[in-house]
C-alpha cells in the first residue's frame, strides 16, 4: 500500500503501520501450545533456564482437548531439549476449591513419570493427590512420585 492510498482512507503511515503488523494479545491463562511455562522445581535444567529468562514452553497436550489442566502430562521445550511435565498450578478459572495461581506452574518429569528435581518449591493443590492416583492406574507410569518431593498443599 502507497502513501497516497493510505491518505484516501484517512489514515497516515504510522496509524497504518501499528494497526497493522504490531498488535498484542491478552496472556492466555489456559495451556495451549506455545504457552510459556514456569518451572517450580529444582531441576537443573528448569532451573538453568528459568535464571536465563528463557521459560519453558508448551508443546504438545497430552489430552483429548489440547487444553491443559491440572494434572495433566505436557510436552515442553526447554533449552533445545524437549521434556515432559506435569501441571501443578495454573492461571485459568479453576473450579471451586482448587486454588488459582499467578503463572502456571510445571514439574519436569522422566517418561516413565519420575520427577527431575528433588524438591518442589511452590504449594501444590490436594486435588492433585486424587488426578495422579487415578493416571498411575490408568497409565504405566508412576505419577504419584510427584506427591512425595512436594512439601506444601494448598
Amino acid at each position: 500500500m502507497n502513501i497516497s492510498s493510505l491518505r484516501h482512507i484517512g489514515l497516515s503511515s504510522q496509524q497504518y503501520i501499528s494497526k497493522c503488523y504490531f498488535h498484542q494479545t491478552a496472556s492466555l491463562g489456559e495451556i495451549r501450545k506455545m504457552a510459556r511455562l514456569r518451572v517450580v522445581d529444582n531441576s537443573e535444567i528448569g532451573k538453568r533456564a528459568m535464571a536465563e529468562g528463557k521459560p519453558p514452553k508448551c508443546i504438545h497436550v497430552y489430552n483429548k482437548t489440547g487444553v491443559g489442566k491440572i494434572g495433566d502430562v505436557v510436552l515442553v521445550a526447554i533449552k533445545g531439549e524437549k521434556k515432559k511435565g506435569i501441571l501443578v498450578g495454573l492461571k485459568q478459572k479453576q473450579n471451586p476449591k482448587v486454588p488459582k495461581y499467578d503463572c502456571n506452574n510445571l514439574v519436569l518429569i522422566d517418561d516413565n513419570g519420575t520427577p527431575l528435581g528433588t524438591r518442589i518449591h511452590v504449594p501444590i493443590p490436594t486435588i492433585l493427590r486424587t488426578i495422579l492416583k487415578e493416571k498411575t492406574q490408568n497409565k504405566g507410569a508412576d505419577y504419584t512420585n510427584l506427591l512425595g518431593i512436594a512439601s506444601r498443599f494448598v
